[in-house]
């Protein structure tokens, strides 16, 4: 009886339980918005990740090269320490037939007894003597330089194998962190595309800004490119001509505001897929579009170099790249050659 009483209090527990957790609100996975959020922050976390193992992995590689030239110079060293050698070995040789010949096998006291003037061979047989001794010292010498270039060569060696083992775990650790940005990249566009099919504009991925201390007013929208499409060329992908520039960049790589200025539009929609609009002072405007997240909000303040965005390839793009646009005006059709209009800002593509 007494199981049975505490079996219905039980069950209204649970169902208030359940009720509870029905009325929770969804969690982050769920949400896509926070989700490409959190990815856009992944992918951008492992650009600095890679970039810093790919320095690390340039630095022990220019180490490596180092040791290696060591140990050449070494081994340099050390064969023309066995070429002396060899010629010491050679005179001595010489001159020990010469020895023999002039009759240096005969004991000391009959070669005094034959000669002439015993204290001329005395006085032969000393500078003999001198000279053997210092053939010797120079023999001796050679023997521990060649022992010291010996072990600094095993030591050299030594050190430029685990070099070679530090690059190699440097290498992978590279490519295990590329794999992953790659799948990520991936994540990143199919949820832009999503994004974009829908016409809903995903939310602003707030990156962490790198600490850059920019000291010019104007930088180029991404750090490392390839410059593709110019402006004005022509192409079936354009009604009429381009009307920007085109940096080749894989999916998801920061993209910077050139300059000072105001975030005027973010959109998701038509050609240009996801695009910010900038404007800055002389009424001039910039355009970033075909991105894979964004990192500002319409009406937020940008800085020179600061994160707007990553690239991607949304809305009429044939790969992944940032199409870079400056107008006279927010919207297409006031385009000018953004290249020269950079120039004479100081900045060189």
């Amino acid at each position: 009886m007494r199981s049975y009483r505490r079996l219905r209090l039980l069950v209204p527990a649970l169902l208030c339980a359940l009720a509870v957790l029905a009325a929770r609100p969804t969690d982050v996975t769920d949400n896509p918005s926070d989700s490409g959020a959190r990815l856009g922050t992944e992918v951008a976390r492992l650009y600095e990740e890679a970039a810093a193992t790919t320095q690390k992995y340039e630095a022990g590689r220019r180490a490596a090269e180092r040791q290696r030239a060591k140990a050449r110079r070494i081994e340099a060293l050390l064969d023309r320490q066995r070429r002396e050698i060899a010629v010491i070995h050679k005179d001595l040789g010489r001159m020990a037939r010469e020895q023999y010949r002039s009759g240096g096998g005969l004991p000391l006291t009959a070669q005094m007894i034959l000669a002439d003037d015993p204290e001329e061979l005395m006085r032969g047989h000393r500078a003999v003597w001198q000279a053997d001794l210092a053939v010797n010292n120079a023999i001796e010498k050679s023997r521990r330089a060649e022992a010291r270039l010996t072990a600094d060569e095993a030591r050299a060696a030594a050190a430029w194998q685990r070099l070679e083992r530090r690059n190699a775990e440097l290498a992978g650790l590279k490519q295990s962190i590329e794999r992953k940005l790659e799948a990520a990249r991936v994540r990143l566009q199919g949820q832009a595309d999503a994004s974009v099919a829908a016409g809903a504009c995903p939310g602003a991925v707030r990156l962490g800004q790198p600490k850059a201390n920019f000291s010019r007013a104007w930088v180029a929208p991404v750090e490392t490119y390839e410059l593709s499409a110019s402006f004005g060329s022509g192409g079936t992908r354009w009604a009429n001509r381009h009307t920007g520039q085109d940096f080749a960049v894989p999916v998801g790589t920061p993209v910077r505001a050139v300059g000072a200025g105001r975030v005027v539009q973010v959109a998701c929609a038509g050609a240009f897929g996801v695009q910010v609009v900038v404007q800055h002072a002389g009424g001039y405007y910039t355009q970033y579009a075909h991105l894979a997240a964004v990192a500002v909000d319409q009406g937020d303040r940008v800085a020179p170099g600061q994160w707007i965005g990553q690239s991607g390839s949304t809305g009429n793009s044939s790969g992944p790249h940032l199409h870079f646009e400056v107008r006279v005006t927010p919207s297409m059709g006031s385009a000018l050659d953004p290249v020269p209009w950079l120039a004479q800002r100081g900045v060189t593509l």
